[in-house]
């Protein structure tokens, strides 16, 4: 299992690192064919306050890359949101494996 972080017009935090990998190693424990973690953290000029802060999320497996974005006022909710979105997915993906 690999994570690599990218930041854009972000500074790097050892601290959202930390709570993304924690989030993530608990999808790469529950589904095993998971290859590696992409995590984009960006900052958005916006005129709401309630987002701007965005946390991208791609996922390695076999098939179609999984993908997921969110956009909120911190980054916690971000990586919340994108882990959510990808949980989702994943499901999705480990029932079409299951009946081929």
């Amino acid at each position: 299992m690999e994570i690599n972080f990218e930041y854009d017009n972000v500074t790097a935090s050892d601290r959202l690192e930390e709570l993304a990998t924690d989030k993530i190693n608990k999808l790469f424990e529950r589904y095993d064919f998971l290859v590696r973690a992409d995590v984009f953290f960006k900052q958005e000029n916006t005129s709401s306050p309630e987002t701007g802060l965005i946390c991208n999320i791609r996922l390695s497996a076999p098939g179609p890359r999984l993908f997921a974005e969110a956009s909120n006022e911190n980054f916690e909710a971000s990586i919340r949101e994108s882990v959510s979105d990808l949980e989702r997915q994943l499901k999705k993906r480990k029932e079409k494996l299951k009946s081929h």
